[in-house]
């Protein structure tokens, strides 16, 4: 197989400036977006779904995409439930083969997503975040999930956290960003998946020769990273 994708280019020589004074803010205001309406009832359509598998270990699947890596993640952890959330209908609905029974896809907006499970005391064993959009220019910072106002609920669910990029800076500063909101370190390191892609574009990077990254961290489910107002 053939494949090949542009290479991430960037303005920025390092870890962007204003990341701690980002990640300082995100720790001290609250994030006071109202919460979507669609994504309230899509919540509760999942909330649903998770109450009849409470047996389960919950493994959350963020910015999913097409939902390949949500079929790998319920085929590989079978007796997990696995949670997809991305915010493109187009991209949900596209035919990739039926769901497994321990899977589901969710339309919502991930940002009010994240809040409402960190509210209803969700406590996901394993969270993925997997080559999300990197933004690279670095007037996008507070676009990258480092630089959100979101970052304390993402840390504050808990678990076993992944991130996977194909921009290095990326996940180096997610790593600051981890050290500095709860003082643990993050294992940062080459990601290199041989033939077991968890998703397309993990297979299109690899294939087209472009190094992999990837930061894994475990985490207490901590609700007190977040500021309330």
């Amino acid at each position: 197989m053939q494949a090949s994708s542009r290479s991430i280019v960037t303005n920025q020589p390092g870890p962007h400036e204003d990341l701690s004074r980002r990640v300082t803010r995100a720790l001290a205001y609250p994030l006071r977006k109202p919460v979507a309406e669609h994504t309230r009832q899509a919540f509760e359509a999942a909330r649903t779904w998770r109450a009849a598998r409470l047996d389960m270990p919950l493994i959350l699947d963020a910015g999913c995409g097409v939902g390949v890596s949500t079929r790998r993640l319920a085929e590989r952890f079978a007796n997990h439930a696995v949670i997809g959330v991305d915010r493109s209908e187009s991209r949900l609905t596209r035919e990739h083969g039926p769901l497994p029974d321990n899977a589901l896809l969710v339309r919502a907006d991930l940002v009010d997503f994240w809040r409402l499970a960190l509210a209803d005391g969700w406590r996901p064993v394993r969270h993925y975040l997997l080559y999300p959009n990197p933004y690279p220019k670095a007037a996008h910072l507070k676009m990258r999930w480092q630089g959100h106002p979101v970052l304390p609920v993402i840390l504050a669910l808990g678990g076993r956290l992944e991130l996977r990029s194909n921009w290095r800076l990326y996940v180096e500063e997610f790593a600051l960003a981890v050290a500095q909101a709860t003082g643990r370190k993050a294992e940062v390191g080459p990601h290199v998946p041989g033939n077991d892609f968890l998703t397309p574009f993990e297979q299109k990077y690899h294939v087209s020769g472009q190094p992999l990254w990837k930061l894994v961290v475990e985490l207490p489910h901590d609700p007190g990273l977040v500021p309330i107002s």
